[in-house]
């Protein structure tokens, strides 16, 4: 679905995210009736051979079917049970339950299938399908590093300004 001269609708070729900052500022989509159904801020990542968006979390309208099934092909051993948009009633991903210890990590994350999914970009106020993007994320030690090197950068900052303080306060008291 697109709308030529709509705000809220771009090609998905005109769409740039040059960072990957850019990808957690994003809202998840119905690819049926675009109500929400998860953000940016909860994605944790991407399971490839599934083409699934794996989420922590998703919003109450997306209903987890009672209903329990057994994937077949290439995901053969795996029960889980659907993700249902409550709006139109579509499936939009779903809860593994159990499965092989080799994908141990995505039991019990939500996995919404790319297929499904639209994705409204906040910083560029446009609406692409999830299939176009990726959602691989940086290892936790290469946040952390990230992380540590911000704190040191400005720690070194706050000592320097203190140390300024302290001798505008030498200075001051000697004038007096």
């Amino acid at each position: 679905m697109e709308f030529n001269d709509s705000m809220l609708m771009r090609r998905e070729a005109e769409v740039n995210l040059s960072t990957e900052s850019d990808k957690q500022w994003m809202t998840l989509h119905c690819g049926q009736c675009n109500t929400v159904v998860g953000d940016g801020l909860s994605i944790c990542g991407e399971l490839t051979p599934m083409d699934s968006i794996m989420c922590l979390k998703v919003t109450n309208d997306v209903a987890v079917s009672d209903e329990m099934e057994v994937h077949k092909g290439d995901m053969a051993q795996c029960i889980y049970s659907p993700l249902m948009c409550r709006c139109c009633h579509s499936t939009v991903g779903k809860v593994i339950h159990s499965l092989p210890a080799r994908l141990a990590v995505s039991r019990s994350v939500f996995l919404l299938n790319k297929a499904n999914i639209s994705c409204y970009i906040l910083n560029s106020s446009s609406m692409v399908k999830a299939s176009t993007l990726t959602f691989d994320l940086k290892p936790l030690r290469d946040n952390m590093r990230e992380v540590h090197q911000k704190f040191k950068t400005q720690y070194e900052r706050m000592l320097r300004v203190k140390s300024r303080m302290s001798d505008r306060r030498a200075a001051c008291g000697k004038v007096l």
